[in-house]
């Protein structure tokens, strides 16, 4: 009986790649949990505590995360529970073997793993879709990435000129500044940007060095995920 169900499987997956009515219903499932995930990644409260480079990149992880609970809800509801188990066991050995550097890394290796699990239960069609989801929000997300930079070894009594003058120029080079933090007693301050797209850290460093004036200008320290 069980080789005669293995046997069928390759024909289910194909035809669900030709079902125009089953791939419609998988991308409208992702569509709504990427727009539900934004409306809470999103949410306008959480914008004002943003102080540091990992809460600015919260929103984006959340949205990954729903992604990736959509795929995994569409892959129970076509195998059933028993692959949720395996999904379930897939996750614990990449929380506790796997070394990501960072919660987006994360995110991206749990949501390759299932278009892989997807593809190896023979759903191509929602495979390709997930892929191309999970493409567009990278390319979206992070085409323009966040930043933290940290301007220490000012000149003493010159924070807040040189807080006015970094500023300036950061927002002449088309980067958003997210949160801005000012110690006077370490001659130091600390900002979290969003970098346009058509920038590297390396253009917009050179840029800072040469027009920040001296009598402002200190050290800088990037820090990027």
């Amino acid at each position: 009986m069980f080789s005669d169900m293995t046997r069928e499987l390759p024909s289910i997956g194909w035809v669900g790649f030709l079902d125009s009515h089953a791939m419609l219903q998988s991308f409208l499932a992702l569509v709504l949990a990427i727009f539900l995930g934004a409306v809470i990644a999103f949410h306008p409260t959480t914008r004002r505590t943003v102080d540091t480079r990992e809460e600015a990149e919260l929103p984006k992880v959340l949205i990954m995360y729903a992604l990736i609970g959509a795929v995994v809800g569409e892959i129970v509801l076509e195998y059933g529970m028993v692959v949720g188990f395996v999904i379930f066991g897939l996750g614990g050995l990449m929380r506790f073997r796997t070394d990501a550097a960072s919660t987006r890394d994360t995110s991206r290796l749990i949501l390759v793993t299932l278009i892989g699990l997807i593809a190896g239960l023979n759903l191509p069609h929602f495979a390709v879709i997930a892929t191309a989801f999970a493409w567009i929000l990278i390319f979206v997300f992070d085409g323009a990435p966040v930043c933290e930079l940290e301007v220490h070894e000012i000149p003493k009594g010159q924070v807040k000129g040189a807080a006015e003058a970094y500023r300036a120029v950061l927002t002449e080079l088309g980067c958003k500044i997210i949160s801005e933090d000012k110690s006077f007693t370490k001659s130091r301050i600390n900002y979290v940007i969003r970098i346009p797209r058509d920038r590297t850290q390396t253009a917009l460093h050179a840029a800072l060095c040469e027009r920040v004036p001296g009598e402002v200008r200190g050290e800088i320290d990037w820090e990027v995920e």
